[in-house]
């Protein structure tokens, strides 16, 4: 036969668990239509002129590496180097293309305009498409960020000589 004192302790010890379950459970991964409402919105924050906004999708350890370039590591890296490419293409529009998940990572494929009229800018148009591997945190952040696009055909567009960039003879 359980005594007071006995059963006390086992609804204690019950209530503990629980307690002690609910606080350390973790957030259910965003299914694929919250990704897409959460990419359709970094792509806005890349095209919005705002780089804290932007900076704000990512964990405050996070990371954005741009192909083989040294990451840009935690919040306030991430916000400088998004105030980079603002200032450099002040009309800037990023869209997302598509979105996919492969294992833990998401695929966010993006297209880029803009014009690099910022300082010291060529004044050349560039339009490419490229992709960003994310692992996102328990909070739906973005941890890593490994950005993709064709360096070369970059660099292309952004120093071509044009008609309008032509020095006069």
């Amino acid at each position: 036969m359980m005594t007071d004192l006995h059963r006390k302790t086992c609804v204690l010890m019950c209530l503990s668990l629980v307690l002690l379950t609910a606080c350390q459970s973790k957030q259910e991964p965003m299914d694929i239509a919250e990704l897409a409402e959460f990419a359709t919105r970094y792509a806005e924050a890349w095209s919005g002129q705002d780089p804290e906004a932007f900076a704000s999708f990512y964990a405050e350890n996070g990371s954005l590496t741009i192909n083989d370039d040294e990451p840009s590591v935690g919040r306030d890296a991430v916000e400088q180097t998004a105030r980079e490419f603002m200032n450099a293409f002040p009309d800037m529009v990023v869209r997302m293309v598509e979105l996919s998940r492969d294992g833990d990572r998401v695929n966010f494929y993006w297209h880029w305009t803009g014009t690099n009229t910022g300082p010291g800018g060529t004044g050349n148009a560039v339009d490419l498409k490229g992709y960003e591997q994310w692992t996102l945190d328990d909070d739906g952040l973005i941890l890593e960020s490994l950005g993709h696009l064709d360096e070369a055909e970059y660099q292309r567009q952004l120093t071509a000589v044009t008609e309008e960039t032509e020095p006069d003879s």
